[in-house]
């Protein structure tokens, strides 16, 4: 056997082993590969706060205007029971409307379109002031330049008689001249405004046909 054929058996075993050894190496590829799966995704990481889902919460008519819990919330709350469609921003605007409504009657001296709405106590007092007013000749030109603040102060209910009772507070701006028997003007100007302030209490029997709130008590 010559040289050259020797060499070519030679090279052609260290082929041979080459391949085995890559074969070893990397493994074999037969036809198409299934693609490699995809990593699973980790669990979606849930938060460790757990938060409680409160069912219907605070009444805002209520809320916004005391205390949430406090005495005249919960007198308030008695109110409704006791009348489902009352409502404390109805009674609001109604009370801004009456406080405008006596004021003016009372500085005016005229009481009889707004006697409904006062307690006979107040009434008489009201009246009583007139009357005195009028014994000294004064006579009063008031005019109502606005409120400039209104706030529910307190609120009571007393679910035996079922009587509710709400006290607001009000600061009004209003314009009066007082002129004594002869036309002189002995009190007030009219263009320099002042300042009234006033704590009303209002009440009503919850339920009952009347809508009417009357003015029990007066104060400052």
């Amino acid at each position: 056997m010559n040289s050259s054929l020797i060499q070519l058996l030679v090279l052609a075993g260290v082929a041979v082993f080459l391949i085995l050894k890559l074969r070893n190496v990397l493994g074999t590829r037969e036809g198409f590969e299934k693609p490699p799966l995809p990593a699973e995704p980790e669990p979606a990481r849930t938060s460790a706060r757990n938060f409680e889902v409160i069912e219907g919460g605070p009444d805002r008519d209520i809320t916004d205007h005391v205390a949430d819990g406090s005495p005249s919330a919960v007198a308030l709350a008695g109110m409704k029971l006791a009348e489902p469609d009352f409502s404390v921003g109805t009674f609001l605007q109604g009370a801004r409307g009456a406080y405008e409504m006596i004021l003016m009657a009372f500085e005016r001296g005229d009481l009889a379109q707004v006697k409904p709405f006062l307690s006979p106590d107040v009434y008489d007092s009201f009246a009583e002031a007139v009357a005195a007013r009028e014994a000294q000749g004064l006579t009063v030109d008031a005019n109502f330049v606005g409120l400039r603040e209104m706030a529910l102060h307190e609120a009571t209910f007393d679910r035996d008689t079922r009587l509710g009772e709400i006290t607001v507070r009000f600061v009004g701006e209003l314009t009066t001249v007082v002129r004594d028997a002869n036309g002189t003007v002995i009190e007030g100007s009219p263009t320099a405004a002042k300042r009234q302030r006033d704590v009303w209490t209002f009440s009503r029997n919850m339920g009952s046909a009347d809508p009417n709130w009357q003015l029990t008590a007066t104060g400052e």
